[in-house]
């Protein structure tokens, strides 16, 4: 049984969220997510109408709690930050950036706020801001990343905080469960591991790469621009290189980059689309339900905690 302070803040049964991963997490992954005990997430970084619909269809589908993740940086986000007061979310997650400014309109509605950082710095603003739990996310992530590992950031951030720190990046197993509970996590956030689950409905052409993908198949693109990302190896990441050795402007990235990741989780364009995904992927082989996953993480977690015990005693 576990016996975590996230999990009871947010009322789930395992502490376990599925990432909020654009163009990717919808209502068909969120609800399966949530039904097998963790929180599941929809994308906010859409239109709002599109947002609006999947919260609702989710609600058909599950009458446990989901996030909704809102990229702060996306166009539409100060409409899906009002938009679930109004559809009444339970928990909202967020990224790139600080929420401080939506964080009293989410409290007056009883959501839950839960931001993504990659910095203590940035973790103890948002604890002074009143959040109820941060993501400690390690550039082992997939998509847009910081620069610390998994491994250095949670036990530095559990440190400076009082509220629950959630472990991200490079977790893809019970291994990984039990490795960030030792850190001083009271969660973990999984991205790539749900990328394959049945439920997903990224294109097949992506779960196929993530599902063949090896340990040193991703790579980080677009440093440059200070918006680092990480993705498979492919034509798109070739070009990114090019770009890169050439001193290219950040007008030139940006039309390199536009589309990139619909075209490939959506049109199933792996060689000019952008593959998101964590350093993980070469731990992912095969596809399962959510609840399968889940049921495997947790049972891992276990063993691997009570084998622990027994190397200590």
């Amino acid at each position: 049984m576990i016996n975590s302070l996230f999990s009871n803040i947010i009322g789930i049964k395992y502490p376990i969220i599925q990432g909020g991963m654009a163009w990717i997490a919808d209502s068909s992954l969120a609800a399966a997510v949530s039904n097998a005990g963790g929180l599941g997430t929809i994308t906010g970084n859409a239109p709002l109408s599109w947002v609006r619909n999947e919260i609702r269809k989710t609600k058909k589908l599950t009458d446990k709690p989901f996030a909704v993740n809102i990229m702060l940086l996306s166009e539409s986000a100060e409409e899906v930050a009002k938009m679930v007061c109004e559809e009444n979310v339970k928990v909202v997650t967020t990224g790139a950036g600080s929420p401080g400014k939506y964080i009293d309109m989410w409290k007056k509605n009883n959501i839950k706020v839960v931001p993504v950082v990659a910095s203590v710095a940035l973790a103890k603003r948002m604890e002074r801001e009143g959040v109820d739990a941060v993501v400690a996310e390690g550039c082992e992530s997939g998509g847009h990343i910081g620069e610390l590992t998994t491994m250095a950031l949670v036990p530095q951030v559990v440190d400076a905080v009082n509220i629950p720190v959630v472990a991200a990046g490079g977790i893809g197993d019970g291994r990984g469960m039990a490795a960030a509970f030792m850190l001083g996590a009271q969660g973990i956030q999984m991205g790539t591991k749900f990328l394959v689950a049945k439920e997903c409905t990224v294109h097949r052409r992506y779960k196929d790469k993530i599902l063949k993908a090896k340990d040193i198949d991703t790579q980080v693109t677009a440093r440059a621009t200070g918006h680092p990302v990480r993705v498979i190896r492919n034509k798109l990441v070739r070009k990114f290189q090019l770009l890169e050795k050439e001193g290219a402007s950040m007008e030139q990235y940006e039309k390199l980059g536009k589309g990139a990741l619909s075209r490939a989780a959506q049109e199933g364009d792996v060689d000019n689309g952008s593959i998101m995904a964590g350093q993980i992927a070469g731990l992912v082989t095969k596809e399962q339900s959510c609840s399968e996953i889940i049921e495997e993480t947790l049972k891992q977690a276990a063993n691997d905690i009570e084998n622990i015990k027994n190397i200590w005693r």
